[in-house]
């Protein structure tokens, strides 16, 4: 009876998730003004989630579009899509499949696992206990709540030395629907600690600075990912006057707020907010960034999908005042992500190298005098995109910390 109980719990809490079945993701390769219009026009007519780029905004000729389309508009889609003449090639033929396959196993535990994606919940967790296992490595702070309550837990690692040292921010989980970006933070913390005082450059980074650690940004939406739509992106905040809940955290950030590459429109999936900072995670990660902006040397968020290492300017076309030294250390820390497993990865300017994108976070951080700002695109080019298969995120975060180690000691040395 309690196994029978236990099944019919397990099949009701399923039946809660959105599902997918017979949805596709189809990557459309525009060259002519022609392609880029027919895929504007066709984002008006139905609902489309754009995979990458983020919106019909940031629609470019050669530049591939990855949307993902639901079961009932396919035919009239891909009716459409023989009429334009645009190449064209399904990248996920059934969505739930890719989804349900994501997992290694269907049955999760609650115990904490590196090689595995966590729940919110078993996140808050691992959060107390490795801060709790290493009281002279690791310290939490709580820098407020999110917009439903949960506690916006920062962890900051390194060796006291009794006085305020240069730090690092990592902040991992902006957009919820990225699993692979919160799977690396905590892989960061747990290398940090289990290689301090045998990796030579892992103590030493943690001898001379900090680093600040947000494993999961956008917590609300992340639990929303687990609870009812793996799909979700934005955050959940109400706001009078519409139906349509939440706005990106990375179009929310003040630089160039709200102009290129972002949407008013309440109801986009690149939905600016309502002012700068109206997302009170996005606020509350601001304000202890700008309190400690004299220490912060360097910025690094997390995402996924696409293989890029992207610095400033995402707002605007011109180049930053740092834009050599930025590309140089992008480019050296990109070959040293693909001397483990042959991983490429492209480097840039967001605006230039991919799309506009006003309002994020790497650019304000830049603006507010953090020179060494990054944001990194994970594994993978589009195969899984959004759905990388656990088997992926070991290799994935082990690649990962041989570009961020680079980095950081880029930073070290030059403090």
């Amino acid at each position: 009876m309690k196994v029978l109980l236990l099944l019919g719990l397990v099949a009701l809490a399923l039946c809660e998730l959105t599902r997918y079945e017979g949805d596709k993701v189809i990557r459309l390769k525009p060259v002519l003004n022609a392609h880029v219009l027919f895929i504007q026009d066709l984002a008006s007519s139905i609902k489309v989630d754009f995979w990458s780029p983020e919106s019909e905004q940031q629609v470019t000729i050669d530049i591939d579009v990855d949307i993902h389309v639901p079961a009932a508009f396919l035919d009239m889609v891909f009716v459409k899509l023989d009429q334009s003449g645009m190449d064209y090639e399904v990248l996920i033929h059934d969505l739930q499949d890719a989804l349900n396959g994501q997992m290694d196993s269907r049955i999760q535990t609650k115990s904490h696992d590196y090689t595995k994606y966590n729940s919110w919940s078993t996140i808050q967790g691992w959060i107390t206990s490795i801060t709790s296992a290493n009281p002279t490595l690791i310290s939490r702070t709580t820098i407020g709540n999110s917009y439903e309550g949960r506690p916006m837990h920062l962890l900051k690692i390194g060796k006291s030395n009794g006085s305020t040292k240069p730090a690092i921010f990592i902040d991992c989980g902006i957009h919820a629907r990225e699993w692979i970006s919160p799977a690396f933070c905590q892989w960061f913390v747990k290398e940090a600690v289990s290689t301090y005082g045998s990796d030579a450059q892992m103590t030493s980074l943690l001898n001379q600075m900090d680093v600040f650690v947000l494993p999961v940004f956008n917590m609300d939406g992340y639990e929303h990912t687990w609870s009812s739509d793996r799909m979700w992106r934005k955050t959940r905040s109400k706001r009078s006057g519409s139906s349509c809940i939440g706005a990106d955290p990375n179009r929310n950030f003040d630089a160039g707020w709200c102009t290129l590459g972002a949407s008013s429109t309440p109801c986009s999936d690149t939905y600016c907010g309502s002012t700068p900072e109206s997302e009170i995670e996005v606020k509350n990660v601001a304000n202890f960034i700008r309190n400690n902006k004299s220490i912060i040397k360097a910025y690094l968020t997390i995402h996924s999908y696409s293989q890029l290492l992207l610095f400033p300017y995402s707002y605007k076309y011109g180049l930053a005042a740092d834009h050599a030294e930025l590309l140089s250390v992008a480019e050296a820390a990109s070959t040293a992500l693909r001397s483990l497993y042959g991983t490429k990865y492209t480097s840039g300017p967001g605006a230039t190298t991919i799309y506009p994108a006003a309002g994020g976070s790497d650019d304000w951080a830049y603006d507010l005098g953090i020179k060494y700002s990054y944001t990194f695109e994970l594994r993978d080019t589009g195969r899984y995109g959004f759905l990388l298969p656990e088997s992926q995120i070991k290799p994935t975060c082990e690649e990962t910390m041989l570009a961020v180690k680079y980095i950081a000691a880029h930073v070290q040395k030059n403090l």
